[in-house]
């Protein structure tokens, strides 16, 4: 039952709908945050170098604070920001699916859990938005001991 709920295309649009709701209402409260993805998912302009692309987690936490929030907006479905990556700060614009975000995170508690986004695309993809944030050892501050 909950499987196909999962998979159910209004319910997607609903938390699509929410996750959206949720952003704009933290742009609105200037309350930077984050937001865990796929990073299959997500578009890099220009693409980031492979030895940057490499290093990033199957499933990377995105921190839009400072200069990376200031550039954040939502545009046409997709949560855009500009951001640095790796040592020498190679700067891209982000694109990700707001439909592809798993979590949104302030002050490093998940506000926002979207379970659609864990069955999408069933290859490969995590069983549960839990162990996408539990794939990325760096998330288990976010639990207490």
């Amino acid at each position: 039952m909950l499987y196909d709920l999962l998979q159910d295309e209004e319910f997607g649009a609903i938390l699509k709908n929410h996750a959206m709701d949720i952003i704009y209402y933290l742009f609105e409260k200037d309350q930077e945050f984050g937001v865990l993805t796929d990073v299959k998912n997500v578009e890099f302009n220009p693409p980031l170098p492979e030895h940057i692309r490499a290093k990033l987690p199957e499933f990377t936490l995105f921190l839009l604070v400072n200069y990376t929030y200031q550039s954040a907006r939502l545009e046409q479905g997709k949560l855009i920001f500009e951001a640095g990556f790796g040592d020498e700060n190679f700067g891209s614009v982000v694109s990700v699916p707001v439909e592809s975000i798993l979590q949104i995170i302030v002050d490093e508690t998940p506000i926002f859990v979207n379970l659609t986004a864990s069955v999408q695309a069933p290859k490969n993809r995590p069983k549960s938005s839990m162990e996408a944030l539990l794939s990325n050892p760096e998330n288990r501050k976010f639990f207490k001991k």
